[in-house]
């Protein structure tokens, strides 16, 4: 009888291990499959764009082959427009006297139009300062337009009409920035927010050049070592605070030249400070005149067609990330910044409306279904991933600053992890925490742990930026977190010698505040322009409502620079807290160890970085003696006190003594409202 074989055992497909991401995150395997679908597509949409363009980089010069640009090869302009959906387009400017016929485009592949204008003919007309536009034709109506790629807009006094501006200086713009390396100028980003239009005392737009020469010694002088520059993308209306942009690759004129912006981020750089641009992406102006709106006539273009391309909540318009010429022409955008000014990173705007197709608009992120679910728009994350990737690649060490209330898990995580590849988030949570409490809650009633809670509470392995106000919370409507503490005592009992004791609480609470945020918060820190010294009020731009004034639309420097006043007190615990954190690392570190919650005492305690942070937030009580644990055995003395008189305090603390554990216990006197840092002795 013959013997059958025996059944060879059946092969198995090994498993993949996890994702580091999902590793690192239980709660995220059910949604491994859609991370790993992202990253399949981010890997096929690379593959594509190596195929057809060599590399990614090569991708992300469309700024380069459309608008108007000299090819000395061919010895004049070529001007390029992508706009499949017009009929005609004609070249327009004061080089033909703007006839909107002298200059027709030809129609090439890809729905692109293409003009030549020879030096031999246009040498002379065509010149540096020259204006332009470009007459679209769609639909049987004709419109002058500005080009999609436009490198400078400027606007007539008169008119207040919007015209491209060719910038051909004679002399190039010459860096000397070529040794200035981001990774090693920030250790941890110590982030100064700031607009250089309102960066004057007095009542008019400020200038590149001013900001450079005025403003960049105080932010340096303040030890924080990254600058994030907002309203730079050219927008028409000043009172939108840069926010509806028309002009993507154009810095705003009413600043000054692109040579003095490039002065400005040379000079950051010669001083060791790094500059991020406040990038919009996340949607555009809707007016047609300035902007892309309907450029083509086909009602979609650059924007997705009819409601879908709108913002319920901006009145703006929404990119269609989805449509490769939208992809390249964003990456172009991230390219060009980094290339062409020098930028060390971005700081995205609007992230979370990218990210979903509500945009976040009236949704509550209470569990991973929201951010993995039809919700979630699949485009914008890919373009995400595509710009996070190009910008790192273009730049290694670039800096990546996501502003995004979601949470959307790994969005500050490599992409290989299954992240989108930002560096930090916003902690949008903290601000709104604290502009919360000061509006509803007396401070003796604050909840402390959650107050903790709010402050700590963040994804492990991304990093956040915390910060305790910026330009959101002190826009027209609110105001900034001094005015919210000294109320109308900020236009009356701000001399030192003043004792109000409603001003000495707001002076202390608001030490207290920033230092809480700073050493708690996240991995690194922001201040808004002005508020490191509890700039007065609120900010609100020239309007119609506002009969076009300038009152709020400024930074009042001589509050903070007079000695005499208690701004220059809070000036001063700004400036010693950042250069503590600086020279310990802290925001390095690891997450802050809670050390003592004692809700009687109204006292919070914590380690963060080598050092021991206590609070005493009682509004009367000062505890002798005061006993809590620390993790290091040894001796103790004071680094910083909020209340020391420099910083308007009563110096009731003695900073010469060396405090000694006893059993792993510190003991100390801790004078109510106040903050200790304390550092053991070698």
């Amino acid at each position: 009888m013959a013997k059958s074989n025996p059944t060879a055992p059946a092969t198995k497909t090994p498993r993949r291990p996890p994702l580091a991401l999902v590793k690192n995150d239980a709660w995220l395997a059910p949604f491994e499959p859609v991370l790993r679908q992202r990253q399949a597509r981010l890997q096929t949409r690379l593959a594509e764009i190596e195929q057809y363009h060599g590399s990614l980089l090569n991708y992300a010069t469309a700024h380069q082959q459309l608008g108007l640009n000299h090819d000395a090869s061919r010895g004049g302009y070529v001007y390029r427009e992508w706009a499949p959906g017009a009929d005609a387009l004609f070249l327009i400017g004061d080089f033909n006297g703007w006839n909107r016929q002298a200059n027709p485009l030809q129609k090439l592949d890809f729905g692109v139009w293409e003009a030549f204008l020879p030096d031999t003919e246009y040498s002379q007309r065509l010149t540096h300062g020259s204006r332009f536009k470009v007459h679209v034709v769609a639909n049987g109506q004709g419109k002058d337009r500005l080009p999609a790629t436009l490198r400078r807009a400027v606007q007539d006094e008169h008119t207040k009409d919007f015209a491209g501006q060719v910038w051909r200086p004679e002399t190039p713009f010459a860096w000397t920035d070529q040794n200035f390396r981001t990774a090693a100028a920030v250790s941890e980003p110590l982030i100064y927010e700031a607009h250089v239009g309102m960066s004057t005392e007095e009542g008019r737009v400020g200038t590149y050049r001013e900001f450079a020469e005025n403003i960049l010694p105080r932010i340096e002088a303040g030890g924080y070592n990254t600058i994030q520059l907002m309203a730079v993308q050219e927008h028409p209306y000043y009172g939108s605070f840069g926010y509806h942009v028309a002009n993507l690759f154009a810095a705003s004129s009413r600043f000054g030249t692109p040579e003095d912006l490039k002065f400005l981020i040379n000079e950051a750089h010669r001083r060791g400070i790094a500059v991020l641009l406040d990038v919009v992406h996340s949607h555009a102006v809707k007016n047609e005149a300035e902007g892309l709106a309907d450029f083509d006539g086909s009602g979609n273009l650059y924007f997705h067609k009819g409601e879908r391309g709108n913002h319920p909540g901006w009145d703006s318009k929404l990119f269609d990330y989805g449509r490769p010429e939208v992809q390249q022409f964003l990456l172009s955008n991230v390219r060009f910044w980094l290339e062409e000014y020098h930028f060390d990173g971005f700081r995205f705007d609007g992230v979370t409306s990218m990210l979903y197709h509500h945009h976040g608009e009236g949704v509550a992120f209470v569990g991973y279904d929201n951010y993995f679910g039809p919700a979630a728009d699949e485009d914008a994350i890919l373009y995400l991933q595509l710009a996070t990737t190009l910008a790192h690649e273009f730049k290694e060490d670039s800096i990546l600053v996501a502003e995004d209330m979601s949470g959307l898990p790994g969005l500050c995580r490599p992409i290989e992890e299954g992240g989108v590849g930002f560096d930090y988030r916003l902690a949008m949570g903290i601000p709104d925490f604290w502009i919360k409490l000061l509006k509803h809650t007396p401070d003796e009633h604050w909840p402390l742990g959650d107050l903790w809670h709010t402050l700590t509470n963040r994804r492990a392995g991304e990093k956040t930026i915390a910060y305790a106000e910026s330009h959101d919370q002190v826009l027209v409507g609110d105001k900034t977190l001094s005015h919210w503490l000294f109320d109308a005592g900020i236009y009356t009992h701000m001399h030192t010698v003043d004792g109000d004791p409603g001003a000495a609480r707001a002076l202390a609470l608001h030490k207290i505040i920033r230092l809480l945020t700073l050493a708690a918060g996240g991995e690194g820190y922001l201040t808004f322009i002005g508020n490191e010294f509890g700039h007065p009020e609120w900010v609100d731009f020239p309007r119609q409502g506002n009969d076009w004034s300038y009152h709020f639309a400024r930074r009042q420097w001589s509050l903070g620079d007079n000695p005499d006043l208690k701004f220059h007190q809070m000036g001063n615990f700004d400036k010693a807290l950042i250069y503590l954190a600086k020279a310990q690392h802290l925001l390095a570190a690891g997450p802050a160890t809670l050390l003592k919650h004692d809700e009687e005492n109204r006292v919070l305690a914590f380690e963060r970085g080598g050092l021991v942070f206590i609070v005493n937030l009682h509004v009367e009580k000062s505890l002798t003696d005061y006993r809590f644990w620390v993790t290091e055995e040894g001796q103790y003395r004071v680094v910083l006190s909020s209340d020391n008189v420099r910083f308007g305090g009563f110096d009731r603390t003695d900073g010469a003594f060396v405090y000694e554990t006893y059993e792993h216990q510190l003991s100390l006197y801790l004078p109510s409202r106040v903050a200790l840092v304390l550092q053991g002795v070698r």
